[in-house]
C-alpha cells in the first residue's frame, strides 16, 4: 500500500510541475518572445450573446471573458465609452458596444477586476488587453480605472519606447510579474508619464482590415495605420506586431451586428474563409505568423485549434473545454426547428409531386 501511495504521489507531483511550467497552456512557449506567439484574442470580449443580454445579436461571444480565459484565449478587445457623454455630470467609463445605449456591459474597473481575479489564479499566464478608446478617455481616467481594479502592478512597460523587435519571453514577463500588455486605441496623451504601461497600439501594432462581410474580404495586407496601409514589407519592416482581424460583419435593420450564420466556417481550421487558410496565407505573406488573431464566437470551430497550429503546440494543458457549438436561446432553437420542419415539409411536397406526375407521363 505504501508504495502504491508513493508512486500515486509522485505521478501527482509530477502533473503538477508540468502545469506549473505551463505558459499560456504550453511548456513550448515558455522560452519564447511574446512577440514571437500567436496569441488567441476574443473581438469585443465583455459583449456577450447569453440569457443574461437576452441574446442580443450585438454580442460577439457565447461566454463571458473569464470563461473565455479558462478555454485558451490571450488577448482580450473591448469598447470604452463615456456612458455620461451625453448627459453631462462626471464621466462614467463603461464597455458599450458601439452605444451605451445598445449593449453595455458595465464599468470598465469591473470588467478589469475580473480579469485580475483570474490572472490572480493563473500566475504563469500573460493576458493582452486591446482597449478602443472611443470617448477619448485620458490617461489619467484609464489609469484610475485600472488602480481601482488593482490592475496596475500587472502593466509592462517595454524597456525601449516605439515599435522595436525586442519583446521579453513570456517566462521572464512571468518571472517579473509584469504579466498584462496593453494597447490602447487610440494614443492617449500623457501615457507616458502618467501610465506608461498604456502602450500606443499603432505604435506597436499594425492591422488587417476590419470591417469584413464575405470571406473574400479576408486580407494580410496593413490597414492601420495609415501610413503602413497596403504595404506589408514596410509593416513587418517597422517593427510592429502583426494583428490579423478574422471576424464578419452582417447588416440587420442598418446596423452592422456579428455574424453567426457562418461562424463555423469563419473559424474553421482550414477551407475557404476559414481561419487556418487565413493564418496561413498570412504568415507566407510576412514571413512570419501573426501575433494576434481576432475573433468573435472564439468557441466555434474551435478557434484556438488553429492557434495552436500556428504555433506549432501539441501539449496544451489546463483548458476549459467548452464544445465548438452555436449557442442559441431556447426561442431561437424553436425558430430555427420550425424553419427546418418548413423546408423538410415543402421538400416532401416536392417529392410526392414529381412521383405523381412520373405516373401521370
Amino acid at each position: 500500500m505504501r508504495s502504491y501511495l508513493s508512486i500515486a504521489s509522485l505521478a501527482l507531483l509530477s502533473a503538477l510541475a508540468s502545469a506549473q511550467t505551463a505558459c499560456n497552456n504550453s511548456p513550448s512557449l515558455c522560452s519564447r518572445a511574446y512577440s514571437n506567439i500567436t496569441h488567441l484574442g476574443a473581438h469585443n470580449s465583455p459583449f456577450v450573446r447569453d440569457a443574461s443580454t437576452s441574446f442580443s445579436v450585438s454580442g460577439n461571444h457565447f461566454y463571458n471573458s473569464t470563461v473565455q480565459l479558462d478555454a485558451g484565449v490571450r488577448l482580450l478587445s473591448a469598447q470604452v465609452h463615456n456612458r455620461n457623454a451625453n448627459g453631462g455630470g462626471a464621466p462614467a467609463w463603461h464597455l458599450c458596444h458601439s452605444s451605451c445605449d445598445l449593449l453595455d456591459a458595465g464599468p470598465l474597473s469591473s470588467w478589469l477586476g475580473e480579469i485580475k481575479t483570474w490572472m490572480d489564479g493563473h500566475p504563469t499566464d500573460v493576458v493582452t488587453l486591446l482597449l478602443v478608446n472611443a470617448d477619448a478617455a485620458t490617461a489619467t481616467d484609464l489609469h484610475a480605472q485600472f488602480a481601482a481594479a488593482g490592475m496596475a502592478q500587472y502593466g509592462y512597460v517595454p524597456a525601449v519606447p516605439g515599435p522595436t523587435g525586442e519583446w521579453p519571453t513570456l517566462e521572464a514577463l512571468i518571472a517579473a510579474n509584469t504579466r498584462l500588455v496593453t494597447f490602447v486605441a487610440s494614443r492617449v496623451a500623457a501615457a507616458e508619464t502618467v501610465a506608461p504601461y498604456l502602450l500606443d497600439e499603432f505604435t506597436h501594432v499594425f492591422e488587417t482590415p476590419f470591417d469584413n462581410t464575405a470571406f473574400s474580404d479576408f486580407s494580410c495586407l496593413p490597414d492601420r495605420p495609415a501610413a503602413l496601409a497596403g504595404d506589408p514589407a514596410a509593416a513587418i519592416a517597422s517593427g510592429r506586431l502583426p494583428l490579423m482581424n478574422h471576424f464578419l460583419y452582417e447588416t440587420q435593420a442598418f446596423f452592422d451586428i456579428p455574424a453567426v450564420d457562418n461562424v463555423t466556417t469563419t473559424n474553421a481550421v482550414e477551407g475557404v474563409g476559414s481561419l487556418g487558410e487565413h493564418g496561413t496565407r498570412c504568415t507566407g505573406i510576412w514571413g512570419r505568423v501573426p501575433s494576434f488573431v481576432l475573433v468573435d464566437f472564439f468557441n466555434v470551430g474551435p478557434a484556438v485549434e488553429s492557434v495552436d497550429r500556428l504555433n506549432g503546440v501539441t501539449s496544451a494543458v489546463g483548458r476549459r473545454n467548452l464544445g465548438d457549438e452555436v449557442v442559441m436561446s431556447r426561442g431561437q432553437q424553436n425558430a430555427q426547428g420550425a424553419a427546418a420542419g418548413r423546408a423538410g415539409a415543402a421538400a416532401w411536397v416536392v417529392v410526392v409531386l414529381a412521383a405523381v406526375v412520373s405516373m401521370l407521363v
